[in-house]
């Protein structure tokens, strides 16, 4: 039997779970889930009982960590980002293989040579973004390379969204699929990207105001916004020199514009605390960022409005009121960040109901010289939840960490150390089960430009 330990069960975790159950009893595992509110996961596996179980699991508890570590042979940790690299750690202690959806932090980077003299390997960034983008790109350079082709420009976006079916009466064709802390905090450093060769920098301030259409087929037009750093990509995908290269984040038109405004007024801000009542309403929390105003007797909007240079009854206002940013409503916490505050309005706005659908967006645009021909390669993955539990998201996160880890179970994969789904070994069995499994599948296209 080979031991399973996966830690965190929450709503990215549901599709990754199904998974391995599907699978234990064909593959001989034993699987024990870590949570810290396992009670949820008690209609799940019970018709599983043979071979999983659940425990309660809370990442400060040291030794609980350890002893369940050792007790596996493979970790799959689902926790948020942060509390990945005591579990690498204890992986790398006790020689067990880690597996995360997760990017590399620098810690875990430093663990590189202990996993490699342990012989394990801590498999990062095995999602969907960071993810399927690595292993979708690097097929379709692998393939664009063997025809002879030199690449001159790379981009690749992703976006979880609403499917269209979905979107309903919301202006801002967006609720939350992940983690929303990490929306409302989206951008906050300077993006960096090359174009032709030069060095762009978009600082978060002009970020949504700094974005490019695209159309997915089927589905439409989407903008995309820079993210933090593209250039860091260039040296994991063999682009050393190519001169243009830009990773970003997909929202349905219209989105950028409004959040810009939020950007504008401060209301994204996580740095200072407002001494605030919680009986504060938004309607005076806006007005206390505001300057005093030479037509007292306007109401609030209408003063935003002006000073934001918004059209009083434009787009980006009607997302605004929308959201209730102008209303008598409670922001309900007390000495809050503004970006706080911000979160819990949109935990409200944004929340899937039980008859929503998300949806899933990725898209590469792929430029290239061949045979003197200059040429485009467009490579669309778009994916749609079936209902707020077996979402697009944890589809498209959990399904390649559960390949990942039956590859890895039966000694298919054979790196050790800190590695990414960059290797064919590693993305191409993952991608042909995701097509012929789950009809999940990048569609493209490609013409001379």
């Amino acid at each position: 039997m080979t031991n399973i330990l996966l830690l965190g069960a929450g709503r990215s975790s549901s599709s990754l779970l199904h998974y391995l159950l599907r699978y234990a009893p064909l593959e001989k595992w034993q699987i024990t889930v870590g949570d810290v509110n396992p009670a949820h996961l008690a209609p799940v596996l019970a018709a599983h009982t043979e071979y999983a179980r659940a425990v309660t699991f809370a990442i400060e508890h040291e030794a609980q960590l350890s002893e369940l570590v050792q007790q596996a042979d493979v970790v799959i940790s689902m926790l948020p980002a942060l509390f990945h690299a005591p579990v690498a750690r204890a992986c790398v202690q006790f020689r067990r293989h880690l597996v995360t959806a997760s990017y590399v932090s620098e810690e875990i980077r430093s663990l590189h040579e202990e996993a490699q003299a342990a012989g394990i390997i801590l498999l990062m960034e095995c999602g969907l973004d960071p993810g399927l983008d690595h292993m979708s790109a690097m097929a379709a350079l692998a393939d664009i390379r063997a025809q002879g082709g030199s690449l001159t420009g790379f981009k690749s976006y992703c976006g979880g969204l609403m499917a269209p079916d979905s979107e309903g009466d919301n202006p801002w064709r967006y609720k939350f699929t992940w983690n929303p802390r990490n929306v409302v905090l989206a951008g906050q450093s300077t993006a960096k990207y090359l174009e032709q060769g030069h060095a762009r920098f978009i600082p978060y301030q002009q970020l949504f105001r700094r974005t490019e259409l695209l159309d997915v087929p089927g589905y439409g037009q989407f903008e995309g916004y820079a993210n933090r750093d593209s250039l860091s990509y260039r040296a994991p995908y063999g682009l050393e020199e190519i001169p243009t290269i830009l990773r970003g984040t997909l929202r349905r038109p219209g989105y950028c514009a409004a959040w810009h405004a939020l950007v504008r007024l401060g209301l994204t801000d996580d740095t200072v605390r407002l001494g605030n009542s919680a009986a504060l309403t938004w309607q005076e929390l806006i007005e206390s960022y505001l300057p005093a105003s030479a037509t007292p007797n306007a109401d609030v909007a209408t003063r935003l409005a002006a000073y934001l240079g918004l059209e009083p009854e434009g787009a980006e206002m009607q997302r605004l009121m929308w959201l209730g940013v102008f209303s008598e409503q409670p922001v309900h916490l007390s000495d809050a960040t503004p970006a706080q505050l911000l979160e819990r309005l949109l935990t409200e706005k944004w929340q899937l109901q039980s008859g929503d659908r998300d949806m899933v967006v990725m898209q590469h645009l792929f430029d290239y010289q061949v045979n003197g021909r200059s040429m485009r390669r467009t490579s669309s993955l778009v994916v749609l939840g079936d209902d707020a539990t077996h979402t697009a998201m944890a589809k498209t996160v959990g399904l390649p960490v559960g390949m990942a880890v039956r590859q890895l179970t039966r000694g298919n994969i054979g790196q050790r150390g800190v590695v990414i789904p960059t290797h064919a070994d590693l993305y191409q069995p993952i991608l042909v089960e995701l097509a012929a499994d789950y009809d999940i599948a990048f569609e493209e296209e490609e013409y001379v430009l």
